[in-house]
């Protein structure tokens, strides 16, 4: 019998989870999958760590589970699958921290209580991070739950980094850079140095690309800058987010357009980004296979504005000694992985188009100033360690 921790990762529509067990130091993923649509036509599905099904369901359209039906249906699930082993506690990721979490915590009704204040820094991710999180608390008190940032990674850049230029009053309210992605970037930090010991130690721009994208500075396994800001909207054009927008675009909509605060949000999150400017699809993998003249001018704009950024964050490091993509589309995507270094050439990139072609995990040529390589992400790892942490530190 072993000790399992549970991973969740709440969306507005859906419930992503991971159960690991505790096996010496090790933490053996047993089993992972989603409930997705939530609202409207929910389907789960799970699979072991081979990547065998072990749980298929499909309710009929119109027969909503909600947060609520979701963790009642886990929970019956999970019990049958863990059989002698031993759920000891769950850790949550929570998008945001705010100034007052730069590390994991243990949740109680109080933390719950002040996590909500940050609703109005995250309000597409915030309100569902916590509901499942109320349910265990109401449920299952005795059960240990633990809260892991995307922020909370990225609070030690230095305070130049964080700060806009705006008078103290507004500052000190919040507003301010935070950067998201800080679970995946913590990961890639913490095996580095199994790759690459000399950029583990040193300089490094980690690519985090995917439907969410986004770009970080890492000196020493410390975050310097990252791409993201205030909200999960700046940076990078995502899969349906614009990325960075002059904030008189946003005056204009305003008051040109007649656009609301909720309409901007909607525009904004949901169609923009690679959707909104091939008007095709939000999916790389689409685009990529796509003929039409704006689907490649979508993937154009999204490898240009890499490039901007990673010139930027270069300077922010003083130098750049290794490059690391990670996420769906940095992991997946030979193509835009090969015109990223392709344009990178002024840094010292070099490929190697066959080690590209393979996925790496060295992507660049030996010869290459600046090595380039290609690392899965493991967001659930990483609050699952955390969690296990904590937990362990609990007298």
């Amino acid at each position: 019998m072993s000790d399992a921790i549970l991973v969740v990762n709440a969306g507005s529509s859906s419930i992503k989870f991971s159960l690991f067990l505790e096996r010496d130091e090790a933490l053996d993923l047993l089993l992972g999958g989603q409930i997705e649509s939530l609202y409207t036509a929910p389907r789960f599905k799970a699979r072991d760590a081979a990547g065998g099904i072990v749980g298929e369901r499909q309710w009929a359209a119109g027969e909503a589970l909600g947060h609520d039906g979701a963790v009642g249906f886990l929970a019956g699930f999970l019990r049958e699958q863990l059989g002698d082993h031993r759920l000891v506690a769950v850790g949550h990721r929570v998008v945001h921290g705010g100034l007052d979490y730069a590390a994991p915590v243990r949740l109680n009704a109080e933390i719950v209580g002040r996590l909500e204040k940050f609703v109005p820094l995250a309000p597409l991710h915030q309100p569902h991070n916590l509901k499942p999180i109320r349910l265990l608390l109401a449920n299952q008190p005795q059960l240990p739950q633990v809260a892991c940032f995307d922020t909370a990674f990225h609070r030690n850049q230095p305070e130049v980094a964080q700060a806009f230029a705006l008078p103290p009053e507004i500052t000190e309210r919040g507003v301010r850079r935070y950067g998201f992605h800080g679970l995946s970037y913590e990961y890639i930090g913490s095996v580095l140095p199994q790759y690459d010991p000399r950029a583990a130690a040193g300089r490094t721009v980690v690519l985090h690309l995917g439907n969410g994208a986004s770009m970080a500075a890492i000196r020493a396994g410390k975050s310097v800058a990252s791409t993201m800001g205030f909200t999960a909207v700046d940076g990078l054009p995502m899969g349906t987010r614009s990325g960075n927008l002059d904030p008189g675009v946003v005056l204009y909509l305003m008051d040109e357009l007649k656009m609301d605060a909720r309409a901007i949000e909607k525009l904004l999150y949901q169609q923009s980004g690679l959707l909104g400017v091939s008007g095709i699809s939000s999916d790389m993998r689409t685009l990529l296979g796509s003929a039409e003249p704006m689907a490649k001018f979508a993937v154009e704009l999204f490898v240009y504005r890499i490039g901007r950024e990673l010139g930027s964050l270069a300077a922010a490091l003083g130098g750049l000694d290794a490059i690391v993509f990670t996420g769906g589309i940095g992991e997946h995507a030979a193509p835009i992985r090969e015109r990223v270094c392709r344009a990178a050439a002024w840094l010292g990139v070099e490929l190697d188009p066959a080690a590209n072609a393979a996925g790496g995990p060295r992507i660049s040529a030996q010869n290459s100033r600046v090595p380039v390589w290609v690392i899965p992400t493991n967001e659930e790892l990483m609050i699952a360690r955390h969690t296990r942490r904590i937990l362990n530190s609990v007298p």
